[in-house]
């Protein structure tokens, strides 16, 4: 038995998206109110029901989100932000300190994986350790927004006006990093891995440590600029490349191969149009006349760093 589960984390971000769904409902000035308020009404049953209806049910809602998105009818609403003066003002009070919050979030995260999954009681957990990462990394988020009003001294409805207005700017590309992980899982399980290794063994000598540990690096850098996730390329090529090359033929750490896989994969994720939320939306946010601008200054730091982690694999799987 597990006192806190990753159910509490999704219903909590379902209250949250349902609150957007119900501020768009209520915005008659909202240039798409109807297509808007389905979107993040969905999204939010997702959430809050996903685990009481069948998943085909949920299925057919994220092809109805889908349907919605691609007609156009997800928009941002006309909500003001606060003038220019008074956020220079708190500019000017909190300075650095307003990166705090948001260092709470991978400090506890990692302090919450190495102890929350230990602390039990007898037969009962404190929270789920099969999900514990991802538990301490939700209960960092709320640990993060309470460190966030203590220091702003901000009321708790600027942090619902502005997760709303966020929110609603991010618009449909808020569901990519899940579409693209089940997308992955798919690939998975339909076997691409299988055929990603046999088509990389008979193209490369992969009996060589170094060119397994490039073709791992490089094949999840290039999946993840085709698929936009690196979540969603790590299923396929450690399937087909990490495990049965670098583990299984050379005797590689696992552990070190796929933590620094990850960073491979987001060498990717600096470099595609296709990571919408992490490259598109912030040039759209900015109003920036180049909508590819981000990657472009991006670029010049990925590559680098992809040879970085392929160089650093090579020397650490091996030998620990």
């Amino acid at each position: 038995m597990n006192i806190i589960t990753l159910e509490y984390i999704y219903y909590l971000l379902g209250i949250i998206t349902a609150f957007v769904a119900f501020r768009v409902a209520m915005d008659k000035k909202h240039p798409s109110r109807i297509g808007s308020t389905l979107f993040w009404g969905i999204f939010a049953f997702t959430f809050l029901f996903g685990k009481l209806v069948p998943p085909i049910v949920i299925g057919y809602l994220v092809l109805a989100m889908v349907v919605i998105a691609a007609i156009g009818k997800v928009k941002s609403g006309n909500q003001d932000e606060a003038p220019k003066e008074e956020r220079d003002r708190h500019a000017s009070r909190l300075q650095g300190k307003v990166f705090i919050p948001a260092l709470v979030i991978p400090v506890f995260t990692i302090i919450g994986s190495l102890t929350l999954g230990k602390i039990h009681f007898g037969k009962i957990h404190l929270v789920d350790p099969a999900m514990v990462t991802l538990i301490a990394l939700g209960l960092s988020t709320i640990l993060a927004y309470i460190v966030a009003q203590l220091l702003t001294k901000a009321k708790p409805s600027t942090a619902l006006h502005e997760g709303s207005r966020l929110m609603q700017a991010v618009g449909w590309a808020i569901i990519l990093p899940q579409m693209l992980a089940a997308l992955g899982a798919i690939f998975a399980k339909a076997g691409v891995g299988e055929v990603v290794s046999k088509m990389v063994s008979n193209v490369l000598p992969t009996n060589i440590p170094f060119v397994a540990v490039a073709a791992y690096c490089i094949g999840m850098a290039l999946f993840t600029v085709i698929m936009g996730n690196a979540f969603a390329a790590f299923a396929v090529i450690t399937g087909g490349i990490g495990l049965p090359l670098i583990v299984h033929m050379h005797g590689g750490n696992p552990a070190i191969m796929a933590a620094i896989g990850m960073f491979a994969g987001y060498c990717g994720t600096l470099m595609t149009p296709m990571a919408a939320n992490f490259n598109i939306v912030p040039a759209m946010l900015l109003d920036l006349k180049d909508k590819n601008a981000v990657i472009k200054a991006q670029l010049p730091i990925a590559i680098p760093l992809l040879v970085i982690n392929i160089l650093l694999m090579y020397f650490l799987v091996y030998h620990f």
